[in-house]
């Protein structure tokens, strides 16, 4: 699974960000912003990488993750390379959606939604908690850093304060907690089970990786 994973993403950088180097000595942006304008790219000397600037953006490639918050090789996939190839291209080619349940299963007990995961209780509250973030805090750049941090961490489940004040301190962390423990937590959690069910073909496996449907 995993060089086919490595090979899809290095084709991705290769087919969005052609001609992508190193830095000029006077260049002090980051790679996924050498194009995002005019100066920036002749500072960077970026420009035959940024040549259709003012050209209308193609469509972003659409990356879906369904995967789940404690499985080793989603976090794998996440971090190392998933989260590279975002900081790597321009911000509008890539757009990616991340579906945290996998091979979780869900029951209705008199009109409540309860789950049960593949790698236990702190993995269904992993997948909530980053299910939870999402909904709070709207803006994938944000919430994709805190989820990074979190899976890249000691524990998925104790670390969302700490990143929350490192990555998004503007998040409310109590928000969160709140969608966790209520209702509008497990409604979350199950709009993400009815995703994962509804794959066709369905996902034999975790990370199940989708570009462009």
């Amino acid at each position: 699974m995993a060089p086919t994973v490595l090979l899809v993403l290095l084709v991705l950088v290769a087919l969005l960000a052609p001609g992508l180097g190193v830095a000029s000595p006077s260049c002090d942006y980051p790679a996924h912003l050498w194009c995002s304008s005019p100066e920036i790219a002749v500072a960077c000397q970026a420009e035959s990488r940024c040549a259709n600037l003012s050209r209308p953006a193609a469509a972003p490639v659409e990356l879906s993750l369904f995967y789940e918050s404690l499985c080793p090789a989603c976090r794998w996939f996440l971090v190392q390379q998933l989260f590279t190839a975002w900081l790597l291209l321009p911000s509008e080619a890539l757009s990616i959606t991340l579906v945290p349940y996998g091979n979780a299963e869900e029951k209705n007990v008199s009109g409540k939604w309860h789950f049960q995961c593949q790698h236990g209780p702190e993995e269904c509250l992993g997948n909530m908690i980053e299910t939870c973030l999402m909904h709070e805090a709207k803006n994938f750049s944000t919430y994709f850093l805190v989820i990074v941090c979190l899976e890249s961490g000691s524990s998925v489940t104790k670390n969302l304060e700490a990143c929350l004040q490192v990555y998004a301190p503007q998040v409310d962390g109590g928000r969160v907690a709140a969608c966790v423990q209520g209702d509008t937590g497990a409604d979350l959690m199950h709009r993400n089970a009815q995703l994962t069910q509804a794959l066709d073909p369905p996902h034999q496996y975790v990370p199940w990786i989708l570009i462009n449907g």
